[in-house]
């Protein structure tokens, strides 16, 4: 305990020293942004060796100053913004693996909802929905009503016509990034989250979580289903996303004080792919 005092004595003491820093520095010019970009970098490194907690780091320093945050979400809206609103694009062009997806989603779900203790299967939220395609495989056959969220309005817009017959069940349409997502509190029987953590910041990741759970209606659930990596942490370039292993993820969730219930391998992946987990949350 009096370690932690120490600790947080240290934390101050920084903290103070850097403020005042800022108080003598010329505000409007490149070195005042140079000094504050270094400044979220050491206390970000200084927090993870005060609560030992596994922060994605996303981009070094360079001579351009850009907030990595920033750049990290700007990089993965540019990159979906040439994706194109089909299956094929939702799969990234492995729609063979469509029908596996969709089916071990489909048992998963059914463990969790329907019947005494379970969550009832009147309303979902689909996060990350792209064009819908978790919504009319998985969802729809479940519940009576589904909102979807995505941050590209051109897969929203898809998901109209797409989802087909059933899209009178869907209700809402929000065009938003999950980090500024903030969903009704007590209004979802089942939250899904499918192909999408890896574009959060673990920060980001854990507070969408704390607010998904206060989303939920009793006996309600959150479903995870994501790529994870077999160790550490990868950043893709491509897609400006990143892979964490369970571990890190297991991390997250606790933090969001949140327990996992249960926790599934997804079967038939090619060994080459990522392997794919289902993760089942309250």
């Amino acid at each position: 305990m009096e370690e932690k005092v120490e600790w947080k004595k240290a934390h101050y003491a920084f903290k103070s020293r850097w403020d005042s820093t800022d108080g003598n520095m010329c505000r409007h010019s490149m070195s005042f942004f140079l000094h504050k970009t270094i400044r979220a970098d050491f206390f970000s490194s200084y927090l993870f060796l005060l609560e030992q907690l596994p922060l994605v780091k996303l981009f070094t320093l360079t001579s351009e100053v850009i907030n990595g945050e920033m750049q990290f979400y700007a990089r993965a809206k540019h990159f979906y913004e040439e994706v194109p609103a089909t299956e094929e694009g939702m799969m990234g062009d492995f729609l063979e693996l469509n029908s596996i997806d969709v089916e071990s989603s489909s048992v998963f779900l059914r463990k969790f909802v329907g019947g005494p203790g379970k969550a009832e299967t009147e309303y979902a939220l689909d996060c990350g929905c792209g064009i819908g395609r978790v919504t009319r495989y998985v969802l729809l056959p479940v519940f009576s009503s589904v909102d979807l969220v995505d941050m590209m309005d051109n897969f929203l817009y898809e998901a109209f016509s797409y989802i087909g017959r059933d899209v009178r069940k869907v209700k809402d349409y929000f065009c938003v990034a999950l980090q500024n997502l903030t969903p009704s509190i007590k209004k979802y029987d089942v939250i899904w989250i499918q192909w999408v953590t890896g574009h959060l910041t673990d920060k980001d990741l854990m507070e969408f979580l704390i607010k998904c759970k206060y989303s939920l209606k009793d006996d309600g659930v959150i479903i995870i289903k994501d790529n994870v990596g077999r160790q550490g942490c990868i950043l893709d370039q491509s897609d400006s996303s990143v892979i964490r292993e369970i571990e890190i993820l297991r991390n997250i969730i606790a933090k969001a004080d949140l327990e996992i219930i249960c926790a599934e391998k997804q079967l038939d992946i090619p060994e080459q792919f990522v392997p794919v987990w289902m993760l089942a949350l309250k």
